[in-house]
């Protein structure tokens, strides 16, 4: 039996882009919107890692679901990032995520803090009971410096707002486990690994690479849930060039950029980020055309 895709199978953690002065081109978030709804889309996840969460305000994340929702229609998903080292923070902001239109919740790890297990398991079910959203718990050990441990996951998977996990862990057996012991809905959160997180067990995908090759992905998951892995193991192959390019420095730095060499509003970055060089987007240009991504 295939277990359900809470938010759908694929969705993409868009970036913000920014004008040379640092002010949100809103336009441009309205055109990348909808270049994801085109490309195959089931959700789109706004205020999260490569949307540059931690450079907006609040006020910002907030139009940010509205612009997003407004271009989008209402069968699109709109899952918003509300996840901050500070719980009571995380609380304000998942109402105020709530309040704006968003259609689930998209919580990480509290970082820097490096909490204890019962303290990261306290924050999610404090977040968790703050609105009616259905939650999605992110695990990302690499950039908050604390994984969430298997035990803490299954605890938290009989919350019953707590619907899924985007697991960006790097750890396939570990997840393997999970999935095995409490059946949590798992969305890959690392491109690299989404058809072997598809092989044991995972739902979809929250991507960074569907900006640019969310038709691809749209097929290798048509594929790998009709059976035709052999298909899907092809596209993963194809994508592998992708995968590895748009990560070659931080993932947002790196989609923007792809954006603008695809001739859309992918825009600038805020400090600390910082865009890409020259040299960066000769790379770039030649690990897309090798994945099969017409840019300029």
């Amino acid at each position: 039996m295939t277990t359900a895709a809470p938010f759908g199978r694929l969705l993409t953690a868009m970036v913000t882009p920014f004008t040379k002065d640092g002010e949100i081109d809103w336009a441009g978030i309205e055109t990348i919107a909808a270049h994801l709804v085109a490309t195959g889309h089931d959700g789109i996840v706004v205020n999260g890692t490569t949307g540059e969460a931690p450079t907006t305000k609040s006020s910002e994340k907030e139009e940010i679901i509205r612009v997003v929702r407004n271009t989008v229609g209402s069968k699109i998903i709109v899952v918003s990032g509300a996840g901050d080292n500070e719980t009571e923070y995380s609380i304000n902001q998942a109402k105020r995520t709530e309040n704006a239109g968003a259609d689930g919740l998209l919580v990480v790890t509290p970082y820097y803090n490096k909490p204890p297990q019962a303290g990261i398991e306290a924050h999610f079910r404090a977040v968790a009971d703050a609105t009616d959203l259905p939650v999605m718990i992110y695990d990302i050990p690499g950039r908050t410096g604390v994984p969430i441990e298997p035990d803490t996951i299954v605890r938290l998977s009989e919350h019953p707002k707590i619907v899924a996990l985007k697991d960006a862990k790097g750890d396939v057996a570990s997840t393997s486990w999970v999935i095995k012991r409490c059946g949590i809905p798992v969305y890959s959160g690392d491109d690299i690994l989404n058809l072997p997180l598809l092989s044991v067990g995972a739902v979809g995908f929250v991507s960074v690479c569907g900006h640019t090759v969310g038709n691809d992905l749209r097929e290798l998951l048509d594929a790998w849930f009709a059976g035709n892995s052999a298909r899907a193991l092809e596209i993963h192959q194809k994508l592998l060039p992708v995968y590895t390019g748009t990560f070659r420095t931080q993932g947002a730095i790196l989609t923007k950029a792809a954006l603008t060499l695809m001739g859309l509003p992918g825009g600038h970055t805020r400090l600390p980020l910082v865009d890409a060089t020259d040299a960066q987007i000769a790379q770039l240009r030649e690990d897309l055309r090798a994945g099969g991504v017409a840019v300029n």
